[in-house]
């Protein structure tokens, strides 16, 4: 059986060995660096499973990193592992197209699952079947986690496709808040609620260019996505 590849970056050698240790533990193969530059080169270079990435690092710090590999590929998840617990600095992450954050010091259980359960939703799209959705006059790929209308094509990340099926799965239907949050993130908690925020004002941005379709906010209960056409 081939292992799972990660890469990842981090500045802190104490950190850095106790969390190689474990991933090792759980059958991973951990490329590790201390430096943003040689991360993105290693990035540039090999193949991965699935990127962690702390901010403040030497070279490059991780938002520029993680921005870099989103150019590069769309699809492979990242997770900011950082010190930095400001709101702004977690939503800033998320709007670069990270997939989860989690801020130090973290359960190393709670990494572990995280990790697998992004690893096992990439499985799980690249072997989906190729169904693809109308969503008034866009065209969903989930597969490909794309969002094209005509010759514009938006690559989304894997978080946004997962909340869009969500959605698409239950078009036209009020979904509560805390419904959404433990079927795409597993639990419902205040950073969650805010990355959630997040998610959908940049779904509601691709979308305001078609009068047809709209994420309507339900104060107090919920979303609902609402396709008229």
């Amino acid at each position: 059986m081939i292992k799972k590849r990660i890469l990842y970056a981090e500045d802190d050698e104490t950190l850095a060995f106790l969390t190689m240790d474990n991933l090792v533990l759980h059958d991973y193969e951990v490329d590790k660096f201390g430096n943003g530059k040689e991360c993105l080169k290693a990035f540039h270079e090999n193949e991965y499973d699935i990127c962690l990435l702390d901010i403040m690092m030497p070279g490059m710090d991780g938002f520029t990193v993680a921005e870099s590999i989103r150019k590069i590929n769309e699809h492979i998840p990242i997770i900011f592992l950082s010190a930095k617990t400001l709101k702004e600095d977690m939503l800033k992450g998320l709007r670069l197209g990270a997939d989860d954050f989690l801020v130090k010091p973290f359960s190393m259980e709670e990494l572990i699952l995280k990790i697998e359960k992004f690893i096992s939703r990439a499985k799980k799209n690249a072997g989906a079947p190729k169904k693809k959705f109308s969503i008034g006059s866009f065209q969903f790929d989930p597969e490909n986690l794309l969002l094209s209308r005509g010759d514009v094509q938006v690559q989304l990340t894997l978080m946004e496709t997962e909340l869009l099926k969500y959605f698409m799965d239950h078009k036209n239907e009020v979904l509560k808040r805390e419904e959404i949050l433990r079927n795409i993130w597993g639990q419902d908690d205040f950073f969650y609620g805010r990355s959630l925020n997040v998610f959908i004002s940049r779904l509601r941005k691709l979308f305001s260019v078609d009068e047809s379709v709209k994420i309507e906010t339900l104060h107090g209960v919920g979303f609902k996505l609402i396709i008229k056409k």
